[in-house]
């Protein structure tokens, strides 16, 4: 994820980032900016056709649907960022519980059995980071994985399993246990809605009409423009291309806000910062 100062506009404006979407759009930029010029071409210096032809009135057209354009344009990036806020708060909340769930268990737990918690927590965030990215890293530890079914939910069931076991053996009392294992079904409920996020992506219909849009709408402002803006008409319609395509572009890489784009949730940090915290909470037992 990239850290900026959202104050510093003057340092903003001249940043160039892998995440700016210029980078991905300049060949088409140029591309459009091309064809504009030829379109101008062949309708003002080698037709002549007057300011008065009928292909100005496809003006009418675009301010018509214009305002409709900007609506779905809006409702794009609105719903796209609405995932990522909610992915956001999900991970958030998964700090806040494994927090909660290491404080509880400190006081109720030896020393061996801290030593197994302080690993098996943070190890269930670093599993559920890599789940949402379709990747596994091995670890080694005292629980047994495999890679091939859901991981996060064989860590959560070996959490689940120490606590009932310290239960039987009278180290948790039923009070207490209801308090914990109300945690660490936590711990899977906020998996579940991250993996709803990752795995329902918006509509395939609505996505490529959007783009058709945007395409069909690029493709004929220069019909019209043309005969007012001449030449000119070329770089004023790259900047067009790019701000409509970039509200696409950045709709594309939030509504699925785990991978490693640069505009994603920190999971990396987010993870570290869990193994870092259960570990201070633990850390007198440990020692």
């Amino acid at each position: 994820m990239v850290s900026y100062n959202p104050k510093q506009w003057f340092k903003l404006l001249f940043r160039v980032e892998k995440a700016d979407t210029l980078r991905e759009l300049f060949p088409l930029m140029l591309v459009l900016a091309a064809y504009a010029g030829i379109v101008t071409y062949l309708l003002t210096d080698l037709w002549h056709l007057p300011e008065t032809s009928m292909l100005k009135k496809v003006i009418y057209i675009h301010q018509t649907i214009g305002f409709v354009f900007s609506l779905l344009l809006a409702f794009r990036i609105n719903s796209a960022y609405d995932r990522w806020w909610e992915g956001r708060k999900l991970w958030g909340s998964l700090v806040n519980n494994s927090r909660n769930l290491a404080i509880k268990l400190k006081h109720l737990v030896g020393a061996q059995e801290a030593a197994f918690f302080n690993y098996a927590i943070p190890r269930y965030a670093r599993a559920m980071k890599d789940h949402l990215r379709d990747t596994y890293t091995a670890e080694e530890s005292s629980i047994a994985i495999d890679p091939s079914k859901h991981v996060p939910n064989q860590i959560a069931s070996a959490i689940i399993g120490e606590v009932y076991r310290l239960n039987k053996a009278g180290q948790i009392n039923p009070e207490q246990l209801v308090s914990i294992t109300t945690e660490i079904t936590s711990f899977t409920d906020i998996c579940g809605a991250c993996e709803r996020i990752k795995k329902t992506p918006i509509p395939f219909s609505y996505s490529v009409f959007i783009k058709k849009f945007i395409f069909l709408y690029m493709m004929t402002l220069p019909l019209t423009w043309c005969f007012d803006l001449k030449y000119f008409i070329m770089p004023i319609i790259a900047i067009v291309l790019y701000v409509f395509g970039s509200i696409e572009l950045i709709a594309e890489e939030i509504e699925d806000p785990f991978g490693h784009d640069p505009n994603d949730l920190p999971l990396d940090d987010i993870s570290n910062n869990i193994r870092k915290h259960v570990g201070e909470i633990f850390e007198g037992k440990n020692a």
